[in-house]
């Protein structure tokens, strides 16, 4: 069974009944060149696509096409963390809310993988992105450009 919209597969169930929406909002981006010397507040971000299905994701930052549940996902590795910092965050801002991870810097740590997960309300044109985090001290911490340590995700879910 296929339905299509204005000429698009958007609904496709196949003998076995599995369900693909192939127009359903999703993206996959990385994080493949360091961010060096970050600052509070600063945009994390994501110059390679993965996939972006249905074109939501521009310019580091996903535009909800439809009111609905959102599933988010981040993961960002730190480099080159000092002390004396009172904490450093990562969060997914949306135009709703924030939620952030927040991790304090006790003593020398080279690096710290930092992870946000949620299931956010949005509304059609809200937007999402991920955002550092430090307080105190200078700006000293690097974000790595390993794609496979930093990345973002997400998909609509109803």
């Amino acid at each position: 069974l296929i339905v299509d919209t204005a000429g698009n597969e958007a609904l496709k169930i196949d003998a076995n009944g599995h369900v693909t929406k192939a127009l359903q909002p999703a993206f996959h981006v990385q994080h493949d060149a360091a961010q060096s010397n970050v600052s509070n507040d600063d945009q994390v971000t994501f110059p390679t696509e993965v996939f972006d299905q249905n074109g939501d994701f521009a310019s580091n930052t996903f535009t909800a096409p439809v009111t609905g549940r959102y599933q988010l996902q981040c993961i960002i590795r730190m480099d080159n963390l000092i002390t004396g910092i009172n904490y450093y965050a990562i969060s997914i801002g949306t135009s709703n809310r924030s939620y952030q991870h927040i991790f304090q810097c006790f003593n020398t740590t080279s690096y710290k993988t930092m992870q946000v997960s949620v299931l956010a309300d949005m509304d059609a044109n809200d937007t999402a992105s991920v955002n550092f985090t430090q307080s105190g001290g200078s700006a000293h911490a690097d974000l790595t450009g390993d794609a496979m340590r930093s990345n973002f995700s997400g998909y609509l879910v109803a």
